[in-house]
């Protein structure tokens, strides 16, 4: 049985992702940019490299990537998430699977992406399980990118805060050495203390 993750209890229940995905909507739709994750994956390696979207949700960035010439694969837990994303981009593989016990047959990919506050989003205690999982599908030197909320401001209610220190001591253990941090996925400068972070790892040789 799968565990659940604090998304399946913080999100509202059914109907959750369609309203999830219509907020992104909306908000395209006002002529906001919503694809400032996928920029930023596309500013470290150019395609046509593979990319997993762990903790893709509806498939918002997997779907970008896609449409800008990677090979994606996107996994989540949430079975009506998958299901909003295959209806929306049946060009890009969709799984679904707890990424605590993420087995992807004969797959490696140069970028990991976890976009969207999954990190703190996981279920309690998976966060060594689910990095190490990620990091056994990256190919040699190839790079985690995770970005998450610091702070009840950045984080959905009820959502507890993942502290720093804990990922990146969860990446160490997982092999992965810091190459940069950003406040944003814009690549605003990292100061400590700020309410978000954005963090590229890399497998080391």
């Amino acid at each position: 049985m799968e565990p659940r993750t604090r998304w399946s209890e913080v999100s509202g229940g059914p109907g959750a992702a369609t309203a999830y995905q219509q907020r992104f909507d909306d908000l395209a739709a006002q002529g906001m940019d919503i694809h400032g994750e996928a920029a930023f994956v596309a500013s470290l390696m150019a395609p046509p490299v593979r990319v997993l979207d762990a903790g893709c949700g509806t498939g918002r960035v997997a779907t970008q990537l896609t449409a800008l010439g990677y090979h994606c694969v996107g996994v989540d837990a949430d079975a009506e998430m998958v299901d909003v994303a295959r209806r929306r981009d049946p060009a890009t593989t969709w799984v679904r699977q707890d990424l605590s016990r993420l087995q992807l047959r004969s797959q490696a990919f140069e970028v990991v992406v976890m976009a969207g506050n999954v990190v703190p989003l996981l279920a309690p205690g998976t966060l060594l399980d689910a990095i190490e999982r990620v990091t056994a599908h990256l190919q040699p030197c190839g790079v985690l990118v995770a970005g998450f909320g610091l702070d009840a401001a950045h984080l959905p209610t009820g959502c507890p805060v993942t502290p720093l220190e804990d990922y990146d001591r969860a990446c160490e253990v997982a092999g992965l050495a810091m190459l940069q941090r950003y406040a944003t996925w814009e690549k605003t400068p990292w100061v400590p203390g700020g309410g978000y972070a954005v963090s590229v790892h890399r497998l080391n040789d």
